[in-house]
């Protein structure tokens, strides 16, 4: 029977598991998030400490992510996840301890940062790669949009209930509660029924790793997939200037940049709900292009415009395109990658997707301190939108169509309704 929109993956018993488990998950670990934010600065007052957490949870990304998609490659997905997130509970219990013990020390923090991302990093692949296994083939966009939905909407909504819990309770009380959050993705992967076949593979470590990168070198809808999203971001990156337009076009300090902050998590939120409600599109790689196009048209209308209103009208666009595109590329990958590289590949998308945004920022950065920071994001736009044609028409194939509900074929065997 055709899927007519994203929330019909749910009726597959093994997925609905994995995505109601994983959302709580998402939620839990961005309300922590904020309250190490907030346990550093309340500890240091220091902004320069604040950029080094940072920095420690982006390293264990590209130290264990390549990993990551090997033994999600190489082993039993499911177990994976529930061996990672016993790890990552009891990181969080270490918080609890340490907080209430008064051992709470910017070295712990960091040490119990750099762990929970490092297990993230091994996690992730895994989650990713497991998604395909438990929906039809021509559902797999709409488990993409779905999983996309459950990110987005923890993004806006976790900082919020964090903030809240933080000033209401205690961070010892918050760190407890994401630790029992934990126990729902345990629980779901001992609880799914379906069971992947693990094939064996006689690549181990770094020739793992290289066979992931030979198969992604020889597969030019991949390449296309992740070199657009990874220039896309490159060019559009410009989170960093919010401030100067804040201050210097809308003249309104911090409560305005709130607001800018604000709209592009709000139009993700929008645009991932009305996208999952809607036919899923059997030419993934065609809306995608659509979107980075609109993706670069929204920068420059930001780039241009002086009026608040308008601003954060085109800063929503950015969030709801960008999150449209997100799950596009998901399910793009996932069509076209056999399971026996998802893991491998899904680590390598992730570098691309959190390379372009930090190497953009710079190039952002650099461009407005020579010629204004309006200017640096309309010509940052304009790149987008140029990448976007380029890609389109460098690899024809990415256009093309992918999904098709009509096939048998594309039911995966033993999918439980």
């Amino acid at each position: 029977m055709p899927v007519n929109n994203a929330f019909s993956t749910l009726r597959h018993a093994d997925f609905r598991k994995l995505w109601m488990a994983d959302t709580l998950s998402i939620l839990g670990w961005q309300i922590q998030r904020m309250a190490i934010t907030w346990h550093v600065y309340e500890l240091t007052g220091d902004a320069l400490l604040l950029g080094v957490l940072g920095l420690v949870r982006f390293a264990p990304v590209i130290l264990f992510g390549l990993f990551g998609g090997v033994i999600a490659d190489q082993r039993d997905r499911r177990m994976i996840l529930v061996y990672t997130h016993l790890a990552l509970m009891l990181s969080s219990a270490a918080l609890v301890i340490a907080t209430i013990s008064e051992l709470d020390t910017l070295a712990v923090i960091y040490a119990v940062t750099f762990a929970s991302s490092a297990l993230n990093a091994l996690a992730g692949p895994a989650r990713q790669a497991l998604i395909p296994n438990l929906v039809p083939r021509h559902e797999i966009a709409g488990a993409a949009t779905m999983a996309n939905l459950a990110m987005q909407a923890a993004m806006v909504i976790g900082p919020a209930i964090g903030g809240i819990l933080i000033a209401q309770t205690s961070l010892a009380l918050v760190y407890g509660l994401n630790a029992i959050g934990f126990v729902a993705v345990i629980g779901a992967a001992l609880a799914i029924r379906t069971r992947p076949e693990v094939v064996p593979q006689r690549e181990r470590g770094l020739t793992a790793i290289k066979a992931g990168f030979v198969f992604l070198w020889q597969t030019p809808i991949l390449l296309a997939v992740m070199g657009l999203d990874f220039i896309a971001t490159f060019f559009g990156a410009f989170t960093n200037l919010l401030p100067i337009f804040a201050d210097e076009i809308f003249g309104g300090g911090p409560n305005r940049l709130g607001l800018l902050l604000s709209a592009p998590a709000a139009g993700a939120v929008i645009g991932s709900v009305v996208f999952s409600m809607l036919r899923m599109p059997v030419r993934p790689g065609l809306g995608m292009v659509a979107c980075v196009i609109a993706y670069g048209v929204c920068i420059v209308g930001f780039g241009a415009t002086s009026t608040l209103w308008l601003a954060l009208l085109f800063l929503g666009g950015t969030g709801a395109a960008d999150s449209i595109s997100m799950a596009l590329r998901h399910t793009i990958r996932n069509l076209v990658t056999p399971d026996n590289y998802r893991g491998r590949i899904a680590s390598a998308h992730s570098m691309f997707a959190m390379g372009g945004p930090q190497l953009g920022e710079f190039r952002a950065g650099a461009m407005a301190s020579g010629m204004g920071a309006p200017l640096a994001v309309i010509i940052g736009g304009v790149g987008t939108i140029m990448a976007a044609i380029g890609a389109a028409r460098m690899v024809p194939q990415l256009t093309h169509r992918l999904v098709n509900a009509n096939d048998p074929e594309s039911e995966l065997p033993g999918s439980n309704t």
